[in-house]
């Protein structure tokens, strides 16, 4: 019995003397060598750009730390960043690398070599020469290239861009002379020259970024020439026709057949009232209109006539630019061609038919016009023989465009 005493007694000596131990004495145990972590990195996100990337990543709260490092290539590169002051991010752009795809490492560190457990970024994809040469330029509008191309303005035509296309560079002549290049950023179909000197070559580049967020932009090797605009002959636009009515000029025979008849959209000879119909006025005699805007190279005109009597048979069409003032003689007047000439008037043709005017019948305008805005009619002589009467369905024209 005594024995047993003195086993527990000691047994319930070392329990005590065991519990009187810290938690912290586990460092006898370490000799001095416990690990301790910084704060680690967090939300990293990666930035391509041309042999290089920029990594970003959120900044640990640990105050300790002093630098982060990032390692690739298998540890055998490294880059430091030290940390001067306390911010939200921190960012590394790693260059001189090869078109690769790469893995990097990050570390938190503080000033005695401590650092944080690593942070993996995989699957980095690096753009360089390699991914430039694979760049198209942007596509145009192969059906209409151009929506508008004259002295004032040209509008080339693209197609909707990659959606990493950032913008297209325009090379041409302008209006001087001048090789001119300008940057058009953004994606926007239509691109507007206003100064582009017409009939010379434009050539065009397009950048692009491999990714949202890159750091660099990359460009297509060499220019692409933008097809040359094809002229054609386009009928001028009726819509912005409008009668202008000079002291001499022919009047109407009623309300109803006014010279606003003459670009109503009738392609056939129409009868009365749906046509011109001039008051009594002797042969010859005129009409003037506003065709609404400056064309630079009408080319010809097509005359309907209507489906009975007084279809002209021989007339003259005079341009001019800007609004024309009154002769001192009526139309009737041998002296009337100099004296139009004079005031800045140009004959665009003095046309001939042989028939009885009825039909639609086209007449080529005199080469190289100048530039032309309002036109006057000047009527000869008409199938029926009468002296001072003239009747007309339609007067369409076209410009070379």
């Amino acid at each position: 019995m005594k024995n047993i005493i003195i086993t527990v007694f000691v047994l319930f000596t070392v329990i005590i003397y065991g519990c009187s131990k810290q938690d912290t004495d586990f460092r006898d145990f370490l000799k001095g060598n416990e690990i301790i972590y910084t704060g680690a990195v967090g939300n990293v996100s990666n930035h391509p750009g041309k042999n290089r990337v920029e990594l970003k990543w959120k900044s640990s709260s640990d105050p300790t730390i002093t630098k982060y490092i990032v390692y690739w290539n298998n540890k055998l590169d490294s880059q430091v960043v030290n940390i001067t002051q306390k911010k939200d991010s921190v960012s590394a752009v790693i260059s001189g690398l090869q078109e690769y795809v790469y893995a990097f490492t990050i570390y938190s560190a503080d000033a005695k070599g401590n650092r944080s457990i690593p942070q993996e970024i995989n699957n980095v994809k690096i753009y360089g020469d390699l991914y430039s040469s694979t760049l198209l330029n942007r596509g145009y509008d192969a059906v209409q290239p151009y929506l508008t191309y004259t002295e004032d303005k040209v509008e080339l035509n693209f197609i909707t861009p990659d959606t990493i296309h950032v913008s297209t560079t325009i090379k041409y002549e302008n209006k001087f002379g001048i090789q001119t290049e300008k940057v058009f950023k953004g994606n926007a179909n239509v691109i507007t020259l206003t100064d582009h000197k017409l009939n010379t070559p434009i050539l065009y580049k397009s950048a692009y970024i491999p990714a949202r967020g890159a750091i660099d932009t990359f460009y297509v090797n060499n220019f692409s020439t933008y097809p040359p605009y094809q002229f054609k002959e386009i009928v001028c636009n009726k819509s912005l026709f409008s009668a202008l009515s000079l002291a001499r000029d022919v009047g109407v025979y009623e309300a109803g057949t006014g010279i606003n008849k003459l670009w109503n959209g009738s392609t056939t000879p129409q009868s009365y009232p749906n046509i011109f119909h001039s008051s009594s006025k002797t042969l010859p005699h005129a009409i003037t209109f506003d065709m609404g805007k400056v064309y630079n190279d009408l080319r010809r005109v097509e005359i309907i006539g209507r489906d009975g009597n007084h279809n002209p048979t021989e007339f003259e069409i005079w341009g001019i630019e800007t609004t024309p003032v009154e002769l001192s003689v009526d139309p009737s007047n041998a002296a009337w061609p100099a004296e139009a000439v004079s005031k800045g008037w140009k004959l665009l043709v003095d046309a001939k038919r042989t028939d009885n005017g009825v039909n639609p019948m086209k007449f080529a305008f005199t080469a190289n016009p100048s530039k032309i805005r309002y036109i006057r009619v000047r009527i000869k002589k008409v199938a029926s023989g009468s002296n001072d009467s003239s009747n007309m369905t339609q007067l369409t024209f076209w410009n070379y465009q």
